[in-house]
């Protein structure tokens, strides 16, 4: 019978030593030499005053334990079978560094022996044990048939926390049971902490009895019994519940009452524990082999999980990411190209257009000037003066026009360059534009125009053709009233009409001079606009190759680093999803592995008979 459940623990050993886990390795080690002990170690664990030492007492019908109000369990008591009556303390080395309290070697631990009559000094820890030892315990031999059997009983101290529990000595620790009762009297239902301490212990021991105390000191016992069957039921707790009284039993052994013995409800809990002994080798192993598959197979699961959980993750956050990461920048990029060439051109279309109007208009504020100057101006007289203000006043605007040129070819090199910002640097041109120092010496120089002057003999001569009309008009009309043509009236009107031709003549002349030089003006401004606009042009365009070329040549730096880092991404996208896929198949097969181990050894309870009921008779 053993083989099936022995080949079963011993893969779930090999298991663990494939996972490298050491730590489960020794407890299935453990639990394998503990199964194949044919002795059943029996825990009795509780709350203090709950009657676990009367209970031992009670079993072996014998004063093993010490009882009562004064006396305190504080170490632990091993009952086993002996030949000869005997009782000693045995305490552990110290633990060294890196050795737990379990890794005493055998032999090593110091017996001490203790008189029989001074069993409870020893168990109250003030007899035998050596200070600064290590775990101690108290080893009790006794000549009892149940005993002999192979029944071995530990009373533990009383603990409100199943985590105190084997705290004293590693003889008592719930891994080395082969049965746990929990005692509990029937003053009061079980408590929560109680259920807490069954839930906890089932879930590693198939064996577990809650046995029920002072039945004879409760007259309704049966009532407590059965809210506390409910309440284990209702706490998905498997444990049977046996109520007892080691009142009773003693009495009865005392007096060989057989009918008072089977009122104290003890043949049903021995009864168990001979059953429990008889099914170790078979149907207790069989469930101890299940819970320990299912024990080792959570702590191994639970990093696998945890691995495939994170490898799951990492396909977000890891390499994948990145991959997705630089591919989006190499969008990105894209976008940014076409953004940044399209402002460089709109910009640049808008600057000429802008630079054209500013130049106009000084020009056009240039010519009114020049109209309001020479509506009153003789070109003769103020022409140098003239000369000099309209040289310097388009000197002015083409500086002032160059000028703005400059700064606008500095908006435009930012705008473009705005479309980089999200790189973190700066990416202007290391180089700017500024305006040139000899943008006077550039322009053309203004030619004096043609102009009429009215000279001396003009002037004689068109006096004298006005004076001869007012002479010959005026000596007419005097014949008439019998005087000679030529007198003194005639000779003054003749005077008269030659100045005022002359007067005439010489606005006609100063009017024509002033047409002549806004003419001038006007072509030579024409002429300065047109070279001005063009060296703007040339200086434009220049600016916008430049820019063009600039920022060309930093999208491809961009795009040669984004498509690297896109190129390794990819190369270690590649890389950790072929590994990650490996490790997710290697995950996988451990898992189904561990299924695989997990559902043979429930196999191995498929077929477990059900508890017996053990319902004490009154």
């Amino acid at each position: 019978m053993a083989g099936i459940w022995l080949d079963v623990l011993d893969e779930i050993a090999r298991t663990c030593r494939e996972h490298g886990r050491g730590d489960l390795l020794q407890a299935v080690r453990l639990k394998r030499t503990q199964l194949l002990d044919p002795s059943l170690r029996v825990l009795v664990v509780g709350e203090p005053n709950q009657g676990k030492s009367q209970l031992v007492n009670a079993i072996v019908n014998a004063p093993v334990c010490p009882v009562g109000d004064d006396r305190t369990t504080v170490l632990p008591t091993v009952v086993r079978h002996a030949d000869v009556a005997a009782a000693a303390v045995v305490q552990a080395p110290p633990a060294g560094p890196g050795r737990g309290a379990d890794a005493a070697l055998p032999g090593t631990e110091e017996r001490t022996p203790v008189p029989l009559d001074r069993i409870a000094a020893g168990v109250a820890g003030t007899l035998g044990r050596r200070p600064g030892g290590g775990p101690a315990y108290v080893d009790i031999g006794l000549p009892r048939a149940l005993l002999g059997a192979g029944l071995v009983l530990v009373d533990t101290p009383g603990s409100d926390e199943v985590a105190a529990v084997g705290r004293a000595a590693p003889v008592a620790a719930l891994h080395r049971a082969d049965a746990v009762l929990l005692v509990s009297d029937s003053t009061r239902e079980l408590s929560v902490a109680e259920l807490n301490v069954l839930l906890h212990v089932t879930r590693s021991h198939p064996n577990v009895l809650v046995v029920q105390t002072k039945i004879d000191l409760v007259p309704d016992w049966r009532a407590v019994a059965e809210r506390n069957r409910r309440h284990l039921a209702e706490a998905g707790v498997p444990a049977t519940l046996i109520p007892v009284s080691a009142a009773l039993r003693l009495r009865a052994a005392a007096a060989d009452d057989r009918s008072l013995n089977a009122e104290s409800g003890f043949p049903a809990l021995i009864a168990r524990l001979h059953q429990d002994l008889a099914g170790k080798a078979d149907v207790l192993a069989r469930a101890a082999v299940g819970l320990t598959a299912r024990t080792v197979v959570e702590q191994l699961a639970a990093p696998l999980r945890a691995e495939l959980e994170s490898q799951q993750e990492q396909e977000q956050s890891g390499p994948i990411s990145r991959l997705h990461a630089a591919q989006r920048e190499v969008e990105e990029l894209r976008r940014c190209s076409v953004r940044w060439q399209n402002t460089l051109n709109d910009e640049m279309a808008d600057l000429l257009s802008d630079i054209e109007y500013d130049l106009r208009d000084r020009t056009r504020q240039i010519l009114r000037e020049v109209d309001d100057a020479f509506e009153k101006a003789d070109p003769l007289v103020a022409w140098d003066t003239f000369q000099e203000w309209l040289t310097r006043s388009l000197v002015e605007a083409a500086e002032a026009n160059h000028e703005w040129l400059v700064q606008r070819c500095d908006h435009v090199a930012r705008r473009v360059a705005g479309n980089f910002a999200r790189y973190g640097y700066d990416v202007l041109p290391p180089w700017s534009m500024n305006v040139p120092e000899d943008v006077g010496d550039r322009l053309p120089e203004i030619e004096r125009p043609s102009i009429d002057r009215f000279t001396a003999t003009q002037k004689v001569i068109t006096g004298m053709k006005g004076s001869y009309g007012g002479l010959l008009m005026f000596g007419l009309a005097m014949t008439l009233a019998g005087m000679p043509m030529i007198n003194p009236v005639s000779i003054g009107a003749g005077a008269l009409f030659g100045g005022k031709s002359i007067r005439d003549e010489s606005r006609q002349l100063l009017r024509r001079r002033q047409a002549t030089v806004k003419t001038a003006v006007q072509r030579h401004v024409d002429d300065f606009f047109v070279r001005v606009v063009k060296d703007c042009r040339d200086a434009a365009r220049q600016v916008q190759r430049m820019l063009r070329d600039h920022f060309a040549g930093l999208t491809e730096e961009l795009q040669e680093a984004i498509v690297e880092s896109l190129r390794s991404a990819k190369q270690a996208a590649d890389t950790d999803a072929a590994a990650r896929d490996q490790r997710q198949r290697e995950i996988r097969v451990k898992m189904t592995r561990l299924a695989a181990l997990y559902e043979q050894a429930q196999q191995l309870t498929a077929a477990r008979p059900a508890p017996v009921s053990l319902e004490p008779r009154v």
